[in-house]
């Protein structure tokens, strides 16, 4: 692994470097000049590079995207991604920092500033503080991004250097002992430099028992405007993130739903833990050869390490004698997992923007290419049971205290990381025709290999993911879209180990057709999307119902799986008069297993059969502000419907509707806000689980006020 010390000493001497090259180009005559300030829109961002790794206005992108903007995510307080899912079509909260897309699970396909490297990768939640905005692109997003699930994706725009002189003391007080602190600060240190430096803590603790959490994030980076046509952007980002009682896991329900025991329930010891640190580096570069052609690479280096102790639910006890271990019995076998991650990540990413044309057709080129590398650790040590020192837990009476890991019989599970590479170049061609058609075109080639270190086995393979996507636009404020997209996801080496000898699994691979309308209203303060797609993702690897064992030249897991998921969704952004602001979302999906072994892991045996475990056919999302002119005030609602789910083991999850509301004023240069969250203190889950590890409960009222001081 890295050593911190020396990691800092080598990025003060590079921006040491930097800041001679810049100062040596520096041209005298150089005007620097930073727009600030905002439009009117306080929600509607009309433009985003997520869809097409250039600019272009999201009413010409052929592909259903939204941005959740930095006035958003202040108003409504959010601390981290859960806070926001709200207030995107089609996304729902499947399990830790993992969302159900489009119907499909997926916790990998995240990005930040467009390339991979997530700090909070495994079960940690990404914090917000230093994130300016969030990009979430739906469907496919291979041809240009990688390998990944076919739902979508979703990318973190960070916070950068600026020339703007600003600084942001914000206090941050709430229930349930929540108490924090931030300081932002940006400015410019002479004519071609700019900064800024931030600081970020909280501590809550949990409405769950034996659990809380304390986030820490310190960032900086540096802005060198190298000559007229050279930016470097610099930064550093440690985060740390201690939470108690975790890994935190579900609470007993009955096959309808229903909580079996107080939604505070948690199997963790007050000894529990999941710590995390991680350290971010990255810069970007970018060169203007001329007016049409332009250089854009970015690099970035993350080192993750992840501790976690804690009490896993297992089966019932047989208490009652009577030869059923069910919930009758009341108490549970529980075992104890001690387990050490780490990940160091390093990943480049050059693109090359040409612009070309004549007359009425005009073309945006772009050609570019990416390599990621992984290399993972990995230590489990595990207690089982009573034989082993593990006390169980009886639900209804809890019994803490009564077990201590020191005396635990661990057994090392001998496990160990896993090495991947990721390669790829792709070329995408934006052509428009006169003011009416746009037509994208794209191709991207990707090589990929994974080493198990922990069995030596290794496989390699790769894949091409085409895109093309037609706009026409019969009026300005208006464009109508169709869009046929590729995914692949490579298949772990676990998967292909087991099967060596005895097949080969291919990537899993998804197709989408999706058709749909843009529209700008009122002189374009308000904009409305509406979707409607299917996506067929095949080659899905599920076990062989004819395999009878290892050595029986029959392999065990085969491409043998189609998942199809249908649906539609629309979304509604901007302002509705000069004092009133809306986000609105409904979304529909019906993800269903249309080939394959029924009763296989990936779906369920229950309810539906095939449906997929937590994929909401109904969601719909409301967040809008109405600002008080008159005592310098705003007032905000919102709203979040889920309709019924089933978890992993069939059982119900019960649809619910939270309402959120907001209360902010201004005072000169300070900004107070009271953000309440589940206003009427619902209990619900906001998904299933297994049935030894129940439904994740929905987080009861909480209030959090604010005080932001500008100076």
């Amino acid at each position: 692994m890295f050593n911190p010390n020396y990691l800092a000493l080598s990025i003060a001497a590079s921006l040491s470097v930097f800041s001679n090259i810049a100062f040596s180009q520096q041209n005298d005559d150089i005007e620097t000049i930073e727009v600030t300030g905002r439009a009117q829109q306080f929600y509607l961002e009309t433009e985003s590079k997520i869809g097409t790794k250039t600019n272009l206005d999201l009413i010409k992108l052929p592909q259903s995207a939204q941005v959740l903007t930095e006035q958003l995510i202040i108003d409504q307080a959010a601390r981290d991604i859960t806070d926001l899912y709200r207030s995107i079509a089609g996304v729902s909260e499947y399990s830790y920092s993992g969302v159900t897309f489009r119907g499909f699970r997926d916790d990998a396909n995240v990005f930040y500033d467009g390339v991979r490297g997530d700090p909070y990768s495994g079960f940690g939640v990404p914090q917000l503080f230093n994130v300016e905005r969030v990009e979430v692109l739906k469907g496919p997003a291979s041809a240009l991004y990688g390998g990944g699930e076919p739902g979508g994706m979703i990318n973190y725009v960070t916070k950068k250097p600026s020339y703007t002189q600003k600084r942001e003391l914000k206090l941050t007080l709430g229930n349930y002992n929540t108490r924090g602190a931030s300081l932002d600060m940006t400015g410019g240190l002479n004519d071609t430099m700019a900064y800024r430096l931030g600081g970020y803590y909280e501590e809550q603790d949990s409405f769950r028992n034996n659990a809380d959490s304390k986030n820490t994030e310190l960032t900086g980076g540096l802005l060198f405007d190298l000559s007229d046509s050279t930016t470097l952007t610099t930064s550093v980002d440690y985060i740390k993130q201690d939470l108690g009682g975790n890994r935190l896991r579900g609470v007993p329900v009955d096959d309808n739903g229903n909580f079996l025991v107080d939604p505070s329930y948690n199997a963790n010891e007050a000894v529990d833990y999941q710590d995390m640190e991680a350290l971010v580096l990255q810069a970007e570069l970018s060169h203007y050869f001329n007016d049409d052609f332009s250089l854009s690479t970015t690099f970035r280096y993350m080192d993750n390490e992840r501790d976690q102790a804690y009490h896993e639910s297992q089966s019932w006890v047989d208490v009652n004698g009577d030869g059923i271990a069910n919930i009758d019995d009341e108490t549970i076998k529980r075992e104890y997992r001690k387990q050490y991650r780490a990940n160091e990540e390093a990943s480049i990413t050059t693109d090359f923007v040409y612009n070309f044309g004549q007359g009425q057709l005009t073309h945006q080129f772009l050609f570019g290419g990416d390599y990621h590398t992984v290399d993972t650790e990995y230590d489990y040590l595990r207690a089982r049971y009573e034989a082993d020192g593990v006390a169980n837990l009886n639900i209804f009476n809890l019994n803490y205290g009564e077990t201590d890991p020191s005396t635990y019989n661990l057994t090392d599970m001998n496990r160990d990381g896993v090495d991947t590479d990721r390669f790829g170049v792709y070329a995408q061609d934006v052509i428009s025709i006169g003011e009416q058609w746009t037509i994208i075109a794209g191709l991207r080639y990707d090589h990929f290999k994974e080493f198990n270190q922990e069995t030596g086995f290794s496989y390699s393979d790769n894949d091409i993911t085409p895109r093309v996507a037609v706009t026409y636009q019969p009026v300005e404020n208006t464009s109508v879209y169709i869009n046929y997209s590729e995914s692949f996801n490579p298949t772990s080496s676990a998967d292909q180990e087991d099967v060596e000898g005895e097949g080969n699994l291919e990537p899993e691979t998804g197709k989408q057709t999706e058709l749909g309308m843009k529209n700008q209203w009122l002189d374009g303060k308000i904009m409305s999307t509406f979707a409607i797609y299917q996506i067929n993702k095949e080659n899905v690897v599920m076990s062989n119902p004819d395999d009878t064992g290892a050595g029986d030249g029959i392999a065990a897991l085969l491409n043998i799986g189609e998942v199809e998921s249908r649906g539609f969704e629309t979304t509604l952004v901007g302002d509705l008069s000069a004092h009133w602001t809306v986000t609105a979302n409904y979304a529909y999906n019906d993800t269903q297993v249309v080939d394959g072994v029924t009763g296989d892991t990936l779906s369920n045996t229950f309810g539906d059969g095939s449906r997929f475990a937590n994929a909401p056919r109904h969601q719909a999302g409301l967040w809008t502000r109405y600002a008080l002119d008159s005592i310098d005030s705003s007032i905000a609602f919102g709203a979040n419907y889920v309709s019924e789910q089933l978890s992993t083991s069939g059982q119900k999850v019960k649809p619910f509707t939270v309402f959120d509301m907001s209360w902010t004023s201004r005072f000169d240069d300070v900004l107070l806000s009271v953000n309440i969250n589940n206003l009427f203190d619902k209990e619900y889950a906001v998904s299933g689980f297994s049935e030894r590890n129940g439904h994740f409960p929905g987080s009861p009222r909480e209030i959090i006020g604010q005080i932001t001081y500008k100076f």
